[in-house]
């Protein structure tokens, strides 16, 4: 499976005939893995994740059937609808250039930001779950555009202490924000307008703190059984993950570093 590793050309030492057709049929709001090209896969030896990609791996028929998620506990409800939004945010804030995944992250985090709520105080308002199976596929088309700093982080400490990655990415998102604020204040207040949030950048921050509250999150990791026993293992791994190369503010090891201290 390794042969499909997403570094460089890897994949296409990967034999073509042996990849079967592929339907999708997701049960979660979350990870738009239904309309991916990729999956992400834990190395057990090694306790890193690995972005397994080729081109034949998207499906080639996807079914969205938003009943299929009536029945997700609360918790897995959040997680999954914050990984949703931490990949519109991340699509959205990365400096490529790719104007259809703009508009496409920017509506998918509007989605997130009304249904999200519904869907978690009540799982069977399927108007909820509908809108929130589109923002999850809507989120994942978006990051063709990039990914960032928030799931950097999230890959190695979900690989090492197995948390919950949509629910690491959104106790991680705020300092992640704080750091790439030089480089996208006024991307993120456009956003904030389009969403209907006052205060331009720190409107937007003050949201996302207080939807995590709303959602049952947890502000720092540590909640979910995180330690500091080994930062340095994970400030390396972030900064290697291949979703670095889309923040907007570079990621060197000092600064993972310093962002999984203030996240723990």
């Amino acid at each position: 499976v390794w042969d499909f590793e997403d570094v460089g050309d890897w994949w296409m030492r990967a034999s073509v005939e042996g990849i079967a057709p592929i339907v999708a049929v997701p049960t979660t709001a979350g990870t738009g893995s239904e309309v991916g090209r990729a999956s992400v896969i834990t190395n057990s030896q090694t306790h890193t994740k690995k972005i397994i990609f080729h081109p034949k791996f998207l499906p080639g028929v996807t079914i969205c059937d938003p009943e299929l998620t009536v029945g997700m506990p609360k918790a897995i409800t959040a997680g999954t609808g914050m990984d949703a939004f931490a990949h519109c945010l991340e699509a959205y804030s990365s400096p490529f250039f790719h104007p259809m995944s703009q508009g496409i992250a920017l509506e998918g985090m509007r989605l997130v930001k009304t249904y999200l709520p519904r869907a978690y105080a009540d799982g069977c308002d399927i108007e909820a779950r509908t809108q929130m199976m589109a923002a999850a596929a809507m989120g994942a088309v978006a990051f063709q555009k990039g990914l960032g700093a928030i799931h950097s982080l999230s890959h190695p400490v979900g690989a090492v202490y197995h948390t919950h990655h949509g629910t690491t990415n959104a106790v991680v998102m705020p300092p992640v924000l704080r750091f790439n604020r030089p480089a996208i204040e006024e991307k993120i207040a456009a956003a904030a307008a389009y969403l209907g949030i006052a205060g331009g950048f720190d409107g937007f921050y003050d949201f996302v703190l207080k939807l995590r509250a709303d959602l049952g999150i947890p502000d720092k990791l540590a909640a979910l059984g995180v330690g500091t026993d080994r930062i340095d293992e994970l400030a390396e791994a972030a900064v290697a993950d291949p979703s670095t190369g889309g923040n907007p503010v570079e990621l060197t090891v000092d600064a993972a570093r310093r962002l999984l201290i203030e996240s723990i």
